[in-house]
C-alpha cells in the first residue's frame, strides 16, 4: 500500500520524476485531464447542495464559496452558483473591498469566519462532492494507491485546515479522504 502525497503543480515534473521515480503523478488541478480534472472545486458538477438553503443547488464547489462570499461592497453573489466554465468565479477584495466572511447560506443573516467557513461550507460540499460525484475516480486512485505511491498535484499544498495564511490545497482533502475511508 503506498502514500498518497501533495506537490505543487508549479514544480519541475523532471524532478518529482527523479525525486519520487516509483510513484504515479497525477495532476487534479483544473488544468488536468480527464478524469482527474473532476476533482477540481471548479469543475461543474451540478446539483451540489448549498449548506444553510434548503432547496438550492450549485454547479461547483468554487461557484458555492465565491457566491456565499461577503465584501465591504458587495453581499452575496448568487450568479457565481450556475457558472460551468471553469472560470469567471473568483470574486476579489481589489474589486470588492476587504473581504467580511461567508454567509451562512444565501439568505443567511450569520457571517463565518475564514476558519468556520472552511469547516462548515468548504469541508462538508468538498465531501459531499468526493461521496456522490467521483466514486469512480475515487476507485480508479485508491488501485494506483494499491500498487505504491501516488502524488496529487495541486496548485496549493497547505494541507491543514487551521492554516489559514495560505490557501486550502483541495488535493490535501482527496489524501486525507482516501487515507481515511
Amino acid at each position: 500500500m503506498g502514500e498518497v502525497l501533495v506537490r505543487s503543480r508549479r514544480s519541475s515534473l523532471p524532478k518529482l520524476e527523479r525525486d519520487l521515480p516509483e510513484a504515479t503523478i497525477i495532476d487534479v488541478t483544473s488544468k488536468a485531464a480527464e478524469p482527474w480534472v473532476r476533482f477540481s472545486p471548479f469543475f461543474p458538477h451540478g446539483g451540489i447542495p448549498i449548506p444553510f438553503t434548503d432547496g438550492r443547488t450549485a454547479q461547483s464547489v468554487e461557484g458555492i464559496w465565491q457566491a456565499l462570499k461577503v465584501f465591504e461592497t458587495a453581499d452575496v453573489d448568487p450568479k457565481k452558483l450556475d457558472v460551468t466554465a471553469m472560470k469567471g468565479l473568483k470574486r476579489t477584495v481589489r474589486k470588492n473591498g476587504r473581504c467580511l466572511g461567508h454567509r451562512e447560506g444565501l439568505e443567511g443573516k450569520r457571517l463565518l469566519g475564514y476558519l468556520e467557513a472552511r469547516r462548515e461550507i468548504y469541508l462538508p460540499i468538498y465531501t459531499w462532492v468526493l461521496e456522490h460525484k467521483l466514486t469512480q475516480e475515487l476507485d480508479q486512485l485508491r488501485q494506483h494507491v494499491v500498487r505504491g505511491d501516488v502524488v496529487l498535484l495541486d496548485y496549493e499544498t497547505n494541507t491543514d485546515i487551521t492554516n489559514l495564511t495560505k490557501p486550502l490545497s483541495h488535493a490535501g482533502l482527496v489524501a486525507a479522504f482516501l487515507t481515511t475511508r
